[in-house]
């Protein structure tokens, strides 16, 4: 027995040493629980005063091809701006409503800073101050003719400068409103696992300035395109978000096809495409896109989810929804500047081709040819469309109805003919 006492401590040890820390920490030894958290790099992402100072610099160096507005509102004692950059490569002979028209905000939620430094730099490559190694300044400014761009680089300013402030898992606005739950498709709907902290609808739709905000440029501008910047993952959603289905009719299959486009041709395929609400996880109401496509009527409605590493701690939010080293940082600007420029190329093309037309004009959600805006008898959209179609089969009808009374008819004179003889 006692030759067994110097086994039995050894096994003691053992468990001591080895067992002890799973029992303590169920994630184990090597959790990433007890890990630092990553702090923003200052030497790869600007401040948010510093990134919309270059952005207005840029604006100004290119006055012929960009230009700015502040829009500012508030209410119960908040405040919010936001800044819209526009780009319009304009023409003696035309006018923004003629002309195929792409929204696209960045930064709603606060810690996502990668989105806003994509803004800047597909910018710059709109300004032509940077280059995409796949596309050359000159075949940039022949696709982009006929299109007018709206980019709202910074939609969250005050809930960035409180990430900013050290708070790096915040996303919601400087009133802790989730902006992206704060829209009018299936407002304020909980699901089990709602939190508070992270979904905070508002006390009503559009209770938020910069919604307020976003939803005034999306009605004056009426844009064909609608995209919703974010990260936390890699993928290409479109409607819906508050269920699991994606939109009927010829329109979805189109956003479809075009998703799969952009994530072939620049993405490996790696990227999901579908509804955010079949696709993420969990299903969100009141959200940006759904109201985009189900209200405002854009025939295009898209969120882009840029960047996320699924093997960050959950506590450590600035490394899971950006990019911390040079390498991943400039890969993600670059390859998204690269597939938005796509996005511009394929979403005219495939709506003219579809419908047949050259140019676009909108009105109260209806789709029409622009470059014949003087002949409103050759206006023509969806419903119009769907009205030919009709009428198309119900010629057919009569056609065959016709030829079906000629046939029987036939057959009873041919009978009267035999009784008769």
């Amino acid at each position: 027995m006692r030759a067994l006492l110097p086994l039995r401590s050894s096994i003691v040890v053992v468990f001591v040493v080895v067992l002890v820390p799973f029992i303590t920490n169920p994630r184990g030894v090597n959790s990433s629980s007890d890990a630092p958290l990553t702090s923003i790099p200052l030497d790869l992402y600007h401040t948010s005063d510093a990134l919309l100072k270059e952005i207005k610099s840029l604006v100004l160096r290119h006055p012929d091809t960009l230009s700015m507005e502040t829009v500012k509102m508030g209410n119960r004692g908040y405040a919010a701006e936001v800044l819209v950059v526009t780009y319009d490569r304009k023409t003696k002979h035309d006018n923004e409503k003629s002309k195929f028209r792409i929204l696209m905000s960045f930064g709603q939620h606060g810690r996502e800073l990668i989105t806003s430094e994509v803004a800047l730099q597909l910018l710059s490559v709109l300004a032509e101050e940077h280059n995409i190694l796949s596309m050359g300044p000159v075949s940039i400014t022949k696709e982009l003719d006929n299109i007018v761009i709206k980019v709202v680089p910074m939609e969250n300013l005050n809930g960035r400068k409180l990430v900013e402030a050290g708070d790096l898992c915040e996303r919601r606005n400087g009133r802790g409103v989730d902006l992206n739950r704060n829209w009018g498709v299936d407002w304020g709907k909980k699901e089990k696992d709602y939190d508070p902290y992270e979904e905070n609808p508002g006390t009503a739709p559009f209770s938020e300035p910069e919604a307020q905000i976003m939803r005034q440029l999306a009605k004056s501008f009426e844009p064909h395109i609608w995209v919703n910047v974010h990260s936390g993952m890699e993928a290409l959603f479109m409607p819906y978000d508050h269920k699991n289905t994606t939109p009927d009719g010829h329109m979805s299959n189109l956003m479809e096809f075009l998703l799969w486009d952009v994530n072939r041709l620049h993405f490996e395929e790696k990227c999901l495409v579908g509804s955010g609400g079949g696709l993420v996880g969990y299903l969100a109401h009141g959200t940006t896109t759904d109201y985009m496509y189900d209200v405002v009527k854009v025939p295009m409605a898209f969120t882009f989810e840029i960047y996320g590493d699924s093997e960050a701690s959950s506590k450590d939010c600035f490394k899971m929804f950006n990019p911390v080293d040079k390498l991943e940082f400039n890969k993600a600007v670059n390859k998204w500047s690269e597939a938005f420029l796509t996005l511009f190329r394929l979403g005219p093309s495939r709506l003219a081709t579809t419908y047949g037309l050259r140019k676009w004009d909108s009105m109260g959600g209806k789709v029409i040819d622009g470059s014949l805006e003087s002949n409103k008898e050759n206006k023509i959209d969806g419903l119009d469309l769907g009205m030919k179609d009709l009428r198309n089969y119900f010629r057919l009808f009569l056609l065959s109805s016709v030829l079906l009374m000629f046939m029987f008819c036939s057959r009873i004179s041919k009978s009267k003919y035999r009784q008769t003889n």
